[in-house]
């Protein structure tokens, strides 16, 4: 069985995986709890996360709700939380 990289599953990995790297960040420079969230939270994106919870729940997530969460989670990221005035200073 081989896998194809489509356009809507390299946006998957690719934010998944930027919202990944948001989570080990505040893990390990702000606060765990916020990293933890991120961490879960970037499973949402990854194409098998989605393709397991709809062979084994038959729900996925649509896409415009993931977008509308990837809106948020960057701009409470940058905006609000301590991580963006740490990316500040730099």
């Amino acid at each position: 069985m081989e896998a194809k990289l489509t356009i809507p599953s390299f946006f998957g990995w690719a934010f998944g995986t930027l919202v990944f790297i948001i989570g080990v960040l505040n893990l390990f420079l702000v606060h765990p709890v916020p990293g933890i969230a991120y961490l879960l939270l970037s499973l949402v994106y990854w194409p098998p996360v989605n393709a397991h919870l709809k062979r084994r729940f038959n729900f996925s997530i649509p896409a415009a709700l993931k977008i509308l969460l990837g809106i948020v989670l960057l701009l409470f990221t940058l905006g609000v939380s301590d991580l963006g005035d740490m990316m500040d200073k730099l």
